[in-house]
This record gives C-alpha cells, sequence and structure tokens, in this order.
C-alpha cells in the first residue's frame, strides 16, 4: 500500500535564520526499520489508488503524450528574475532545480521566485535544491550543524539540525530537498566523506532515518546517492565511479542507511551515476535491475529521480554522449524524474520532453512506463498541493547551534 505523507494543519513557528522553533501538529507516519538483509515482499493484490493517487492517475489519463513527458522532466535555467523562470515554467515542466545562480539575496526575494514559478495552484510543480548544509549548501541561512560534524554527534543533534533545515528550504517556498547523503564511508580522503552522515552502515542508518523524518514535516525529502558512492571511489561530476561488490554484500553494507530512509519516509530516491559492475555494468541511473532492488526488496514506492545527467556527459564515455537519449534511457529504466543541470540551457528541458514523447510515440518506449512515471510526480505534486503548513516568526525561540 503507498505511503502518505499527513499533512497537519495548524501554524509550525520558525524564526529567520538564527533561531528556530518547530511545533509540527502532526509528522510523516514510520515504518520501523528492519534487518540490513532484506527478501522481497510477499505479491499481494495491487489496491485501488486513492486521495492523491487517484487524482493523479485520473490527471494523468486526461494528459497527452507531450505533456506525460514534460511533466517528468525538472529543469533549470540560472537567474532570479520571476517573470523569466515564470515564463520558463509555462512550458508545463514537472520541476525546477535551484542551483546557487538562482539564490536573490533575501528571504523575500526567493519566496517571490519561487511563488512565481507556480503556474497553477492546484497542481505546483516540484521546485528542489540541493541543501545538504556545510558543504553542499545552497541558501543563505544555513548555519545549523552539517554531515561535517553531525556524523560524530548523538543521533537528536541530526534531528535537531535537519528539522532547522527543512523548515529553512520550506519557508522558501521550496518543496523538495536534495538533502540527505545517504552514503557512508570512513575513508576521509574520498570525495564523499565530508558529505556523509556516517562512516560505517548503522551509524548513517540512524542518522539517515532522523534526517528524513525531520524533514518529512516540511518538505520531500530524498535519499542519495542510490546505490551507494561510499562503496564506489571517485567524483561522479566527472567519471562513472565503480566497484566490484557483489549485492550481498551491498545488502550488508551500502544498502542499509537507505533502507532506513526509506522505511523513515523519504519521498524521493536519487539515482547515482554509480556503476556496480557485478550487478550491472551500466551506470544505477540508468540500470533497470538497480530500480527493481529498489522497489521489490526495500519497499521504495515514492518518486526515483536521476542525479544530474549532464554529469554523464562530463565522464566523457561516449555512451552517454547524447543527453536526450540518457534521459529517454533514465525513464526507460525505471526513472519517474529526470534532470539535467551541467551542459544545460533554455532548450534542454523541453528538448528532452520532445525526445521522451518521441520514443513513447515510436514505440521504443514504452507508454506504460510513461505513464508510471507521470503519475507518480503528478501523486507527489498533488500531495505538496495540499500542505498547509504556515510559518511565523517565533520570538521566543533558542538559538540553534
Amino acid at each position: 500500500m503507498s505511503r502518505y505523507r499527513r499533512w497537519a494543519a495548524g501554524a509550525l513557528a520558525v524564526v529567520a535564520t538564527a533561531a528556530l522553533c518547530v511545533s509540527p501538529a502532526a509528522v510523516a507516519a514510520t515504518i520501523p526499520s528492519t534487518a540490513a538483509s532484506r527478501t522481497p515482499a510477499a505479491v499481494s493484490p495491487v489496491a485501488e489508488p486513492t486521495g492523491p493517487a487517484a487524482h493523479a492517475t485520473a490527471l494523468v489519463k486526461e494528459m497527452s503524450v507531450a505533456e506525460q513527458a514534460s511533466a517528468v522532466v525538472m529543469g533549470h535555467v540560472s537567474g532570479t528574475d520571476p517573470a523569466a523562470l515564470r515564463a520558463y515554467m509555462s512550458s508545463g515542466l514537472g520541476g525546477f532545480i535551484l542551483m546557487g545562480a538562482n539564490i536573490p539575496d533575501s528571504e523575500a526575494e526567493l519566496q517571490a521566485l519561487t511563488a512565481a514559478m507556480t503556474i497553477d495552484p492546484a497542481l505546483p510543480p516540484l521546485i528542489a535544491v540541493d541543501q545538504e548544509g556545510g558543504i553542499v549548501s545552497r541558501l543563505h541561512g544555513d548555519e545549523y550543524a552539517a554531515s561535517t560534524t553531525l556524523k560524530g554527534l548523538p543521533v537528536d543533534e541530526t534531528s535537531t539540525a535537519f528539522t532547522a533545515r527543512g523548515s529553512l528550504v520550506a519557508r522558501a517556498g521550496i518543496t523538495v530537498n536534495f538533502g540527505t547523503v545517504a552514503d557512508f564511508t570512513a575513508d576521509s580522503g574520498t570525495f564523499i566523506y565530508g558529505r556523509a552522515l556516517g562512516t560505517d552502515p548503522a551509524s548513517a542508518a540512524d542518522r539517515v532515518a532522523a534526517a528524513t523524518t525531520a524533514q518529512e514535516q516540511f518538505v520531500a525529502s530524498t535519499l542519495k546517492h542510490f546505490p551507494g558512492h561510499g562503496a564506489a571511489p571517485g567524483d561522479s561530476h566527472s567519471a562513472i565511479p565503480s566497484t566490484s561488490m557483489g549485492l550481498d554484500e551491498w545488502r550488508n553494507t551500502e544498502a542499509v542507511p537507505f533502507a532506513a530512509g526509506i522505511d523513515a519516509g523519504a519521498s524521493l530516491l536519487m539515482y547515482g551515476h554509480l556503476a556496480y559492475t557485478a550487478v550491472d555494468a551500466a551506470p544505477a541511473s540508468l540500470s533497470a535491475q538497480w530500480h527493481e532492488i529498489a522497489r521489490e526488496e526495500l519497499g521504495f514506492d515514492g518518486v526515483a529521480v536521476t542525479d544530474d545527467l549532464g554529469m554523464l556527459l562530463s565522464s566523457g564515455n561516449p555512451a552517454y554522449a547524447d543527453p536526450v537519449a540518457n534521459g529517454v534511457a533514465a525513464i526507460a529504466a525505471g526513472n519517474d524524474l529526470v534532470l539535467m543541470i551541467a551542459g544545460s540551457d533554455a532548450q534542454t528541458a523541453g528538448k528532452m520532453a520532445a525526445g521522451i514523447a518521441a520514443a513513447v510515440e515510436a514505440g521504443t518506449l514504452p507508454k506504460e512506463r510513461l505513464e508510471e512515471a507521470a503519475t507518480r510526480v503528478l501523486t507527489l505534486r498533488t500531495q505538496l498541493s495540499a500542505a498547509s503548513a504556515r510559518w511565523t516568526l517565533c520570538a521566543e525561540c533558542e538559538p540553534a547551534e
């Protein structure tokens, strides 16, 4: 049965940037964590969708193939002009990722910018940001503890930091945070070490679950970089890191934090450009097998999203030289949402959507796969449109440490 976030009515109090006071009336439902090694769940009859899923299903059925294809693309252009970004989003893209060049000086300006990108208030786009805190931080005012210190602090410090971080993101009008690194490594010399929340499976799992539960009160949180960057050394921004780790070892190591985050209710799972060659020679972002593992073994039922597809171009591998082909392959593999930042321009997202639609029309991408992807994305958008959290200044909050 699909999991839905329980959005609570009422006020949530936060301060601008130096202090925080949060009183959520309800939080996301969580599922107790299970053992690191899992087996596929028994097949049971599929229930008819209800609530946001039913509404999303109905909307997708009314869409053309071109509209469905646009709905599974998360776009990006630089700039802080609300009118320009509104015009960009009027094409029907499913989302937008804010990068540093999209963040104006003040929070009020950022709120105006994110509000302008919503063309239909009944179905707002997914507006995302990479707000991990610390090393990867886009928003002004995030002085809360981050991975560089949280990995050595008690788990409740992670809850405190990500409650503050999630509220800061949400208050800006951003609905998705690509902010929870579920990778782990004990090697301080690796690319991902400074961004990881733990140095071993158990410590990472505890903090990933805490970060997920904290953020899901406010935003749709994301686990990255599945199936685990810690086992695949190298920087996936400029190469396709690989590992020979087998599936059994993965289940007992790299999988553990992701399983914990999924059980805690993460709305999205980001697939890394990482090759676990003993499982699939292709990067996980383009691997149907890794999508099946996440769905069937870990029980993930949310939105599967690619890491920046521009990173595949930067790898220099000629097999991934065509960004539109990469987008089509990503949807075919099981992703529900594709995004491209590096190497993109104002036309890139539209070209990718057109390429996805053309693949469906040509029969090389099953229309059922596109419909499934669009339905998952619209379900999340519908859920987020029903959010009733409100933010007010809190005069009596303790400063965040």
